[in-house]
């Protein structure tokens, strides 16, 4: 995967209309790079018509971490005034691109560093943590706001309009965990981890089994064989499937969940493309877990 999506601001294809930055007399819109989709759409939603967004990484249908970065990326990356990258070793090749064309006016967003987490932190997925994009969101603004002072009251009306968009799914996850308290999952991989402790579940599946197939490496016999009674033995209700981290073991933990009637939740790394926001990929995915415990349906796919 090495292509650079664009991102469907307004100030992406109108700069001419009559509500864009140049008639406006703004000036053009502020370049910005997400590494992630999901960051990109955030910054979207943030900078309206006075940004043109790319994200690095889009493609739902491959494993971002063997993703290698393309001299196409380095190129939009070098242009950007703003960049959101994720942190915790996830995206390290951000790093580089940004060292490779070093500009001190460039604005970079790294949420591990936003968030004070640590370099050890086990699971990077952090966007899945229902309290990291408003503080992203919260930050773009700061930024953005910089970069264009006389817009600062758009950006912070921005912030407010996404905070409140988030309320169905902080709702929806309210309602498993009051629901299903405690209720038994098992998973692949750690992406969705954060929204699942959000919801009160149990994920019993060995978080060292979790990052053995995270990180490409085989996980132990014990593990798999401990996996594999979670299924055959009926002690949980949801198998959480990572559709971007696959293998040879995580397709027979699929085929034996199957066989066992235990309900399938698809998640993904990436948001999937077309049709979603940050908010509504991650509603779906918590309305798919709330679904599979309530009724024993399987959501395997977006």
């Amino acid at each position: 995967m090495s292509a650079v999506a664009l991102w469907g601001a307004a100030g992406c294809s109108s700069s001419s209309s009559a509500g864009s930055p140049a008639a406006t007399g703004t000036g053009s819109p502020i370049v910005a790079v997400g590494a992630e989709n999901e960051y990109a759409n955030v910054i979207a939603q943030i900078g309206g018509k006075d940004v043109t967004v790319s994200a690095v990484e889009s493609n739902p249908n491959t494993d971002p971490h063997t993703f290698e970065a393309s001299p196409q990326v380095a190129e939009e990356v070098s242009k950007a005034q703003l960049v959101v990258q994720n942190g915790v070793g996830y995206d390290t090749y951000m790093n580089k691109i940004e060292s490779a064309a070093p500009n001190s006016s460039r604005k970079v967003i790294d949420v591990q560093t936003l968030l004070g987490l640590p370099d050890s932190t086990p699971n990077p997925h952090l966007w899945y943590k229902p309290t990291t994009m408003p503080a992203v969101a919260k930050q773009v603004a700061a930024d953005l706001s910089s970069l264009r002072p006389a817009q600062a009251t758009y950006f912070q009306a921005n912030v407010t309009k996404f905070d409140d968009s988030l309320k169905p799914w902080l709702a929806e996850i309210a309602k498993v965990k009051s629901t299903y308290p405690s209720a038994p999952v098992a998973a692949t991989e750690p992406v969705g981890d954060y929204m699942l402790e959000a919801a009160g579940t149990d994920n019993l599946t060995p978080f060292t089994l979790q990052a053995a197939i995270m990180n490409g490496t085989d996980p132990s016999p014990q593990n798999v064989t401990l996996q594999n009674g979670l299924f055959t033995n009926k002690k949980v209700k949801v198998f959480v499937y990572n559709q971007q981290v696959t293998d040879s073991i995580t397709q027979s933990f699929l085929k034996l969940a199957r066989q066992n009637d235990v309900p399938v939740l698809g998640v993904y790394e990436t948001m999937p493309t077309p049709g979603y926001t940050y908010q509504s990929w991650m509603l779906a995915e918590t309305t798919g877990l709330y679904n599979a415990l309530r009724n024993g349906t399987s959501t395997t796919t977006l």
